[in-house]
């Protein structure tokens, strides 16, 4: 997932071996859904849809206890991102089961999020959860297309740099990234590594976040994600 497994209780696997990771077994006030079955509901999904997956990458954290991946779809019609897709689901009741929309930017592959989790549940069976899947999709189509045109918003909107370290100083504030990252965000800003980032733009920014969010752990990722979304007023 674009090399964020770096911790030491963090590391990718691919989907077919999601199947040798235990469930728990259930009690009656908690039902954990196997990582695998979250995964696989996701890809049939998409593939029933006509959805192009051109990749997917998983990764566990917090032993293996939860999971995150990302699927990535075809362009439709737009040369400057795809559509993405996350998946999260944890066996230690920490994170509900989630679908959550996203971009995935061509030219270096940072990953933005809807702050949206359009499947939350925190009990749930598998039967259950299978029958959800089809309403949820529908409702990411519509995440996908808000998320695309807050995007280019973005874009538009010029920023300076004086600017840029005040939301930044903001962001480490929402716990978006630690303190210690303030600085190589805005270095990231300042020198963006991508020639498409060099205009300093609100978009650009962001991108500055999520290039050096590429580093962290998935649960913390996820957590950068949606607090940039809520920085950003990507969902609104």
């Amino acid at each position: 997932m674009n090399g964020l497994m770096l911790c030491n209780d963090s590391r990718t696997i691919m989907r077919q071996e999601l199947e040798t990771i235990p469930t728990p077994k259930a009690t009656p006030t908690w039902r954990p859904v196997p990582h695998s079955l979250v995964a696989d509901l996701a890809v049939s999904e998409s593939q029933r849809r006509g959805w192009n997956i051109v990749s997917e990458d998983y990764g566990l954290g917090s032993g293996e206890s939860k999971m995150f991946g990302v699927l990535r779809f075809s362009p439709n019609g737009r040369s400057d991102f795809t559509r993405a897709l996350e998946i999260r689901n944890s066996h230690d009741k920490s994170l509900a089961v989630g679908l959550t929309a996203g971009i995935s930017v061509q030219v270096c592959s940072n990953l933005a999020f809807s702050g949206e989790i359009v499947i939350h549940r925190r009990h749930t069976s598998g039967i259950e959860l299978d029958g959800l899947v089809g309403s949820v999709f529908d409702r990411l189509e519509e995440s996908f297309i808000r998320l695309e045109r807050n995007a280019d918003g973005l874009k538009m909107k010029a920023i300076s740099i004086d600017d840029a370290r005040r939301i930044i100083v903001v962001a480490a504030e929402m716990k978006a990234v630690p303190s210690c990252d303030i600085l190589t965000v805005l270095d990231e800003f300042r020198n963006p590594r991508h020639e498409e980032f060099k205009e300093r733009t609100r978009w650009s920014l962001l991108n500055a976040f999520t290039e050096i969010a590429k580093k962290y752990s998935p649960p913390r990722f996820d957590l950068c994600q949606r607090k940039l979304s809520e920085l950003f007023r990507l969902d609104a």
